[in-house]
């Protein structure tokens, strides 16, 4: 094994654990195959990218829903619905220059952080809002709108996510959390089927990163489960900063 790949592993189980927990992996994963995989084409970068994040989200869905009280009658309707929306995104890509995005999600960002911030009690308590058919046509609504952004452009899908299951919804960071891995899954899975299509996946090194994936999310869902909602918030804001920051400085200096 090459030391790059080493080097890439590793950062595959720090992606893991932090996307495990709180989303926001892409941020670490990469950025790290972006520098480690020189000379290999964008396009089969994010699909083998995806394809080791598969992995690890699938398995910290799993682990989420044997521990945590998921509803899925809000979260199976969404999850269809971002997966449909992540292969139009993925499609749309194509077509027209998703940079123009990042100054709207940088702000949108921005607004998340300061109403979480100051939300002391924010997510602490889950007390849903909302009856069941309206929670189902939300979670549509919210599914449909984030799988188009997922599969389109990506950084900080995590994030909106569990904001939105927070802030409409009116779930606690945990069970926030495990509901945006479930939507979260069902949009890798429809990237995955993607760039499978289109034959960009090195899969002697996506299966590497994705065994360390898991890793990763072992350790990200047991401390989440283990803390509970007080410390995803935290995690939670320490991410979304992370992100703000990452944005800013790809508009700064592109």
């Amino acid at each position: 094994m090459t030391t790059e790949l080493l080097i890439l592993c590793a950062f595959s189980i720090l992606a893991g654990f932090v996307d495990a927990a709180v989303g926001g992996g892409g941020l670490i994963q990469l950025p790290a195959a972006l520098i480690l995989m020189p000379g290999v084409p964008l396009p089969t970068v994010l699909g083998t990218n995806k394809f080791a994040s598969f992995f690890g989200t699938s398995f910290a869905v799993q682990r989420y829903a044997r521990h945590v009280q998921m509803d899925w009658s809000t979260v199976l309707p969404a999850s269809l619905a971002a997966f449909v929306f992540a292969l139009l995104g993925s499609r749309a890509v194509t077509l027209l220059d998703p940079a123009v995005l990042r100054p709207l999600i940088l702000v949108l960002l921005v607004v998340v952080a300061i109403y979480v911030f100051f939300g002391r009690d924010l997510g602490l308590i889950h007390a849903p809002k909302h009856a069941p058919v309206k929670a189902r046509l939300l979670g549509i609504l919210v599914g449909a709108s984030l799988g188009f952004y997922d599969g389109f452009f990506g950084p900080g899908m995590g994030s909106f996510l569990i904001f939105a299951f927070v802030g409409l919804f009116g779930f606690n960071f945990l069970a926030a959390s495990a509901s945006a891995k479930a939507v979260n899954w069902s949009t890798n899975l429809a990237s995955l089927i993607y760039f499978s299509w289109s034959g960009d996946i090195l899969f002697a090194i996506g299966l590497a990163m994705a065994g360390c994936n898991i890793i990763g999310a072992i350790i990200g869902t047991r401390l989440a489960l283990a803390k509970g909602s007080r410390f995803v918030r935290i995690f939670f804001l320490i991410v979304v900063c992370a992100l703000i920051a990452k944005l800013t400085q790809t508009l700064l200096w592109p």
